[in-house]
């Protein structure tokens, strides 16, 4: 019986079926580890106050229990907590361990009070008084929500002005300068053109003024409000509401409380700016730089890849010539990534780049506009470095077409270019959809060309604006996987930016995962669209 069970090959059947199950496993449970790890960052612990004698000194410590820890020293098992304090304007640290058999007794305080500040991470303590229009109250939570919420209304407008009215205004300056630049290298920056560019610059300054001094107003405005808080240590420290971002008491919020702290988190990791060095607040700028570089990439790559596939399938002569080009292109996929940027950086960026600026920006040097990494040349290295994926996906797909159907159409009158348009291209998109998918999979998690070719820790503008032309291809940009590399590498604070590499990662894998779903429904809908062609 078992000899004619191996003879069958079934034993091989059952093999691949389990390689498969452990590997769906071990997948999905990488996605849990990570989606754990990374989504209880935002639900609000519970403060404890630590009383802790040591060196025959009693202190306490007060802060969320962040981490446990168990060892063996001197063949004696040990447990440690870490403990995430805050204070790091006072106590230099936000975390500290604290071992087990040190703490004397554990307690909660009911109106402890956590506030998230815009600079020095979290303060734990209490809330002594908050002083409003002028008043001062005595211990009133929702007087300091009040504050708050009007202190942020304020940070809406203040941004507002600054990166729409003024960032517009800065950008017509510059290009009023870049005009005056250009007159004058092709000697027609005459007392006209002078006094015209002048008439412009001191309308554009009358107008930076006047949002200067409503920026002046608001900042007044947002400084006015302040709040006292105590430390567990005595100390004392005073806010203003303008450094304040959330202030909970997580001691007294009940489960639908804390459920709806928690989605609000989420909403401001999501759709906020970072801040802190990156280790709070959002990522919406990396968010919109890895769609809009992966988009711009996917539109790039498609064509590229599915001419030189029909030219290779369809027009070349199959030969020696032809089968090496072939080879090359797959030996193109095996090529580490890092070497594509370095490829971008010297082709696209400095040859390509510094050529378009020479012939058609001289008024920018000595600064590049186009000679420098930017979004494009990323989109472009990433397109190159995906172009294998899509022509053997596309050429795949081309050979499956059957020769019948291109003799069918040759022989009721169409010319081969018709045959190709409209016969045999359209049933081969469900292939040329598969390389799609399986580049977009790949330049979306790039890390390491794009360090070379565009992406930087913080980028304070989005490419894409309000100012003519709208979409900047030559700025900088911020993506995913590098936030999650600076974050996790190059954090000042680690234990403060480990939650948030978990969670930047799985926000980074689910935009993959959407990308590819569109792609997929798109393909699904080609092939059944053609099934009866094939048929």
């Amino acid at each position: 019986m078992s000899k004619k069970f191996f003879n069958s090959g079934q034993h091989w059947v059952w093999l691949n079926a389990g390689a498969i199950s452990i590997s769906i496993i071990m997948v999905v449970g990488l996605l849990l580890l990570i989606a754990v790890r990374g989504l209880e960052h935002f639900w609000p612990a519970e403060v404890k106050t630590f009383e802790v004698m040591q060196d025959e000194q009693k202190t306490q410590v007060m802060g969320e229990i962040h981490n446990t820890e168990d060892d063996i020293q001197d063949g004696v098992e040990r447990q440690q907590y870490l403990i995430k304090m805050g204070n790091r304007d006072v106590y230099g640290l936000d975390f500290k361990w604290l071992d087990v058999k040190n703490i004397t007794e554990t307690s909660t305080h009911e109106d402890v009070i956590v506030v998230e500040r815009r600079e020095w991470g979290n303060l734990y303590g209490f809330l002594n008084s908050v002083k409003k229009d002028g008043t001062l109250y005595k211990e009133d939570p929702q007087v300091l929500q009040d504050i708050i919420e009007r202190a942020l209304n304020i940070h809406e407008q203040i941004r507002d002005i600054e990166k729409g009215d003024i960032g517009s205004i800065n950008y017509e300056i510059e290009q009023l300068r870049l005009e005056q630049r250009r007159l004058e290298l092709e000697n027609e920056f005459n007392d006209e053109a002078k006094a015209e560019i002048e008439q412009r610059k001191d309308q554009l300054q009358q107008q930076f003024l006047k949002h200067q001094e409503d920026l002046q107003v608001l900042y007044a405005e947002i400084k006015r409000d302040t709040a006292e808080f105590s430390l567990i240590g005595g100390e004392k420290i005073t806010l203003t509401a303008g450094n304040i971002v959330r202030a909970f008491q997580p001691n007294q919020m009940g489960f639908w409380s804390k459920l709806g702290h928690y989605f609000s988190k989420i909403g401001e990791f999501i759709f906020d700016e970072p801040r802190e060095a990156n280790t709070e607040g959002g990522v919406f700028p990396a968010i919109f730089g890895t769609v809009m570089m992966v988009l711009l990439m996917s539109v790039i790559v498609t064509p590229l890849g599915v001419v030189a596939a029909v030219y290779m399938r369809e027009y070349a002569k199959q030969g020696p010539l032809t089968r090496t080009i072939r080879i090359a292109v797959n030996n193109l996929a095996g090529v580490p990534s890092i070497v594509y940027g370095v490829f971008g950086l010297g082709f696209f960026v400095y040859f390509l780049g510094g050529s378009i600026d020479e012939l058609f920006y001289p008024e920018v040097g000595p600064s590049p506009m186009f000679g420098t990494p930017g979004l494009i040349w990323a989109s472009l290295t990433l397109a190159l470095l995906t172009l294998p994926v899509v022509i053997v996906s596309t050429e795949e797909g081309l050979a499956r077409i059957p020769k019948s159907i291109r003799e069918g159409s040759l022989a009721l009158g169409a010319t081969k270019f018709e045959t190709l348009r409209k016969t045999v291209l359209p049933m081969a998109s469900p292939a040329m959809m598969t390389g799609l998918i399986l580049a977009v999979a790949r330049a979306a998690g790039e890390v390491a060309p794009l360090m070379l070719v565009g992406v930087v820790k913080l980028a304070p503008t989005l490419p894409l604006d309000g100012n003519a032309p709208f979409l900047h291809l030559e700025r900088k940009f911020m993506h995913l996987g590098f936030h999650i590399y600076d974050v996790g590498f190059q954090s000042p604070n680690v234990e403060a930016a480990r939650p948030l590499v978990y969670a930047t990662a799985l926000l980074l894998v689910l935009i993959i995962i959407i990308l590819n779903i569109a792609a997929i429904k798109i393909r699904n809908n080609l092939r059944e669209k053609y099934k009866s062609l094939e048929q």
